[in-house]
């Protein structure tokens, strides 16, 4: 209360201060106007003017409050505030000519004086508030250089570099100042922007960085293709200075403020930005019931978000963590309020629960994917990864099969091929159900998707990066030469959607993933993005690859087996389905699990080599 106190008593304050000085201002405005013209030798009384002086600033000041006038922000002064402060002053002395003929039917004189004291007196009340600005600037400046503000580079000088212009003067937390603008537009070059000057063009970069000595680049292109937004930052991050940006038009949600963000990592993949076409999407997924399992995780979240985007009649998140269920709920109900929502907690290895769902919404598409993903931890917990990737894909299939759903979708993982961890061997093995389950049911369409590591996901590699850099290091790599693919969440499931509106019955389709990555270069440039040297400020660390883990993740069985889909060139169908010697018989491959809780990690681990011949890991090789 006491605070609130303050506050209300500093807002008072500024305005009685603002009151007085707009009543000076038009005193003089009258005084000024009423004394020239009868040194020109116009017959004027100012006795008459001081009679109703007091009455004008009063009724002047109370329209500028109804106006809205004092509630301005005078140190971000604009030309709109300008406009508006002109237009009420203007209107006031229109009001106060009219009133003083009605009331008094003043002389021709005195009209005069109304009439020149309104253009006086808005090239003074104006004057008055662009200094105060002008002064707030100078001080702001002097601050800057005095409290050793971060010296910053802006490339751009449009609208969104006097965007972050003004934000970085609203906010002095953000802890930068200014020092110039960076761009190519020749008309610009030698101007300035809300007083910083423009350099350019952009090839001078690297001499502007030194000679200025800066330490923070800000990107103030809001339309920005990423390949050059790349090529700045490759530039710059040799400097071991700081990069950030502003949002991509592309970014922006409709109710999105803009604001300034740091380079991610996936600006820099150097991946071609991929075009779907969203009208089939929208078609599949239009009034259908769609269940999806582990709903609320990354791959999960993302499917429902696009899912209800796209219409659906009622959507169904199932999963086990009932905390990422929930913020999925309110984050879905918030963005599409209409949306028939409901989400229900529960595992997919719990078959009477996977029924009940099933016999509940009756789904007609499911997205199964509910898994355990932690390579080196389920290598000591390969029972779990049984119970949820195995046990849990067989329920789901098993009741798609039973409720006649009319599409079921996998999302699998590149582990899968030619497993050589826990993790692996049973995606591979979920593939081959769902394989099988095609041979077997005419009425549900299966399929399975396969890809790589998608950024900033649960356990990946990058927020854990993320979170070493903040704490000041080390970033533990396992080994200098290991490599991944990687793909956005948002890219993913695009794909995701787009592969299972062609789905036929039995596909595994395989995303494009790019390049594979080099994690050490990764790093490195995680490292240099934050303004700091790789093993000077950072240091990196090799801890050796863990349990399971391989240098080099593929993507494809046989890449001779594979064909393109006609949907789009970022699609594959790997065609060379279940290897004959792996054809799964129910009762076959349930016995080897049958009385999985009494198994050690070994036995579970012989189970699996058994059954996929692909399989060979670690403590598993010598397994026959």
């Amino acid at each position: 209360m006491k605070g609130i106190h303050c506050v209300f008593k500093n807002r008072l304050f500024i305005l009685v201060q603002w009151i007085i000085l707009d009543a000076f201002l038009i005193t003089m405005a009258y005084l000024i106007i009423a004394g020239l013209l009868r040194l020109m030798g116009f017959n004027i009384v100012i006795e008459d003017i001081f009679m109703v002086l007091p009455w004008i600033i009063v009724f002047k000041i109370a329209l500028f409050y109804l106006f809205g006038i004092y509630r301005m922000m005078i140190r971000f002064y604009s030309i709109e505030d300008v406009f508006k402060v002109t237009t009420v002053s203007l209107l006031s002395n229109v009001l106060i000519l009219i009133g003083l003929n009605l009331m008094y039917s003043i002389t021709p004189n005195q009209q005069l004086i109304v009439i020149f004291v309104a253009f006086l007196e808005v090239v003074l009340i104006n004057v008055l508030r662009i200094s105060h600005r002008a002064y707030n600037s100078l001080l702001t400046s002097i601050e800057w250089h005095k409290k050793g503000h971060k010296r910053t580079l802006i490339i751009g000088a449009g609208a969104a570099a006097e965007m972050v212009l003004k934000e970085l003067r609203k906010n002095p937390l953000l802890n930068q100042a200014p020092v110039l603008l960076l761009d190519d537009d020749a008309n610009k070059i030698g101007q300035t922007l809300l007083g910083v000057q423009i350099l350019g063009p952009l090839s001078r970069l690297e001499t502007l960085l030194i000679e200025y000595d800066i330490e923070e680049v800000i990107v103030a292109i809001a339309n920005i293709p990423y390949k050059t937004l790349k090529d700045i930052v490759d530039r710059v991050s040799q400097f071991h200075v700081r990069v950030r940006r502003l949002p991509l038009l592309s970014e922006m949600t409709p109710n999105q403020t803009m604001r300034i963000i740091d380079v991610d990592v996936e600006d820099l993949l150097n991946r071609d930005e991929i075009e779907l076409d969203n009208l089939q999407v929208k078609e599949f997924i239009k009034n259908q019931v769609v269940l999806i399992t582990g709903g609320g995780g990354s791959i999960g979240s993302e499917l429902a978000r696009q899912v209800a985007s796209h219409h659906c009649k009622q959507l169904i998140i199932f999963d086990i963590y009932e905390n990422n269920a929930y913020a999925i709920q309110i984050e879905l109900l918030r963005q599409y309020p209409s949306l028939d929502l409901e989400v229900i907690v529960g595992s997919v290895y719990n078959s009477a629960r996977v029924d009940s769902v099933f016999t509940m919404f009756s789904p007609d598409i499911v997205f199964h994917a509910a898994a355990y993903k932690h390579v080196p931890m389920l290598e000591n917990n390969a029972i779990e990864a049984v119970r949820t990737n195995i046990l849990g894909t067989n329920n789901v299939a098993k009741a798609c099969q039973q409720y006649n759903v009319k599409h079921m979708v996998l999302v699998s993982s590149d582990k899968a091929v030619r497993p050589t961890n826990v993790m692996g061997a049973t995606k591979r093995f979920a593939e081959m159900l769902i394989q099988q389950m095609s041979t077997q049911d005419q009425t549900t369409t299966y399929s399975a998707v396969r890809f790589g590591n998608v950024l900033n996901s649960n356990g990946s590699v990058i927020p854990l990066f993320k979170k070493q850099i903040e704490q000041g290091g080390p970033v533990t790599i396992t080994h200098p030469d290991i490599t991944r693919f990687f793909m956005t969440i948002k890219e993913a499931v695009s794909l995701i959607l787009l592969s299972s509106t062609k789905a036929r019955g039995g596909e595994i389709f395989v995303l494009d993933m790019g390049q594979a990555v080099k994690i050490k270069d990764l790093a490195e440039q995680m490292i240099r993005l934050s303004g700091l040297k790789p093993n000077l400020d950072i240091q990196m660390v090799y801890t050796g690859l863990r349990p399971g883990e391989k240098l080099y993740e593929e993507l494809l069985v046989n890449d001779k087996d594979t064909d393109k889909t006609a949907i789009n060139d970022k699609i594959f169908i790997e065609s060379n389905g279940i290897n004959t010697k792996e054809i799964l018989i129910d009762d076959a491959w349930q016995a080897q699990f049958k009385h999985l809780d009494a198994m050690g990690n070994t036995e579970v681990k012989k189970a699996l080599k058994k059954l996929i011949l692909s399989f060979c890991c670690g403590d598993v090789r010598d397994i026959t």
